[in-house]
């Protein structure tokens, strides 16, 4: 009874085995290569799959998602003799799970190479300068032959990136050195241009407060002439209305000569000749009235002071 016993584990355990390789799950976004006997059958998708155990077998087992490659840093010679080290990120996905397997022994390490390639022959035709203001054209032109190659392997390259793109330190501390003269040099000039526009809003302003000071003065003496020419009209309107006599205005104008002379403009004004006439009307009658107050008894016999025939004058007509 034994030998049968350990038999009929054995089958159950052998069965057991083959169930498991029967049955083969692959996860989503994977796909696994069927070799029978050496040679390729098919490619099993996602999902649950049935394989014959122990004739066929799983060559390989291939995400198909996108990946990304970091590589190292590699030195590369630009078109002026120097050595830049450059690192690079490949985002790439497998499209073809058999052309991966079969075209290609490892295709992160072909990719790796070619990229190094044909990043040497890209930097080698560029100056340092547009190598480091270059790098959406890098990308483009890398990315061009990396798809070119890698189509007939079963990748399609997504994306190409430079990460770092390193000069020599000599190079860098030059660099460092013009571009601290370069923000000096913009700050000078920044500096300089905020001067010459602050004298020039400056000046500007001096330019309308003189202006808009003399226009004041300019009202301010036309509104003055203007309350003179209305005080002397009313002034003749007033003494044209009361009809004065030739006494009365000699005066007035009498009055009116120390007014004419102030202010500082007037440093040389000429007396008329009416003055005189004026002088001579004024002593007219400050004589009348002393002889009036003098005594009566000393006139002639026409009962009072006589007066003299050219101080008899008529009244001025006033128009």
């Amino acid at each position: 009874m034994e030998p049968v016993i350990i038999v009929l584990i054995i089958l159950v355990v052998l069965v057991f085995i083959a169930l498991i390789k029967t049955i083969q799950v692959i996860p989503q976004a994977s796909a696994a290569i069927v070799e029978r006997f050496g040679r390729y059958t098919r490619t099993l998708n996602a999902g649950l799959n049935i394989v014959v155990p122990f004739i066929d077998t799983i060559r390989n087992r291939i995400d198909l998602r996108e990946q990304v490659v970091p590589f190292p840093p590699q030195p590369v010679i630009t078109q002026d003799n120097l050595v830049v080290n450059i690192d690079t990120v490949i985002y790439y996905q497998v499209t073809d799970a058999r052309a991966a397997t079969y075209e290609v022994a490892s295709y992160i390490q072909a990719i790796e190479q070619l990229t190094v390639t044909t990043l040497r022959n890209i930097i080698g035709g560029m100056d340092l300068e547009r190598t480091l203001t270059s790098r959406e054209e890098i990308n483009a032109a890398l990315r061009g032959v990396l798809d070119e190659a890698t189509g007939k392997w079963g990748i399609r390259v997504n994306r190409v990136e430079l990460k770092a793109i390193e000069p020599p330190t000599s190079i860098q501390d030059s660099m460092e050195k013009q571009m601290r003269a370069d923000r000096d040099k913009r700050a000078a000039i920044l500096q300089a241009e905020g001067v010459r526009q602050s004298e020039i809003l400056r000046a500007e302003g001096e330019k309308q407060s003189q202006i808009l000071r003399a226009e004041g003065e300019a009202k301010a003496a036309a509104l003055r002439a203007e309350g003179e020419a209305q005080a002397v009209r009313t002034v003749f309107e007033a003494i044209h209305a009361g009809d004065p006599d030739q006494k009365l205005l000699s005066y007035q104008y009498l009055q009116m000569l120390p007014k004419i002379a102030e202010g500082d403009a007037n440093k040389l004004w000429i007396v008329p000749s009416e003055i005189g006439d004026a002088l001579k009307g004024l002593s007219g009658a400050m004589g009348n009235f002393g002889g009036l107050g003098g005594g009566s008894g000393s006139g002639s016999g026409n009962g009072g002071a006589s007066v003299p025939a050219q101080e008899r004058r008529e009244k001025p007509t006033i128009d």
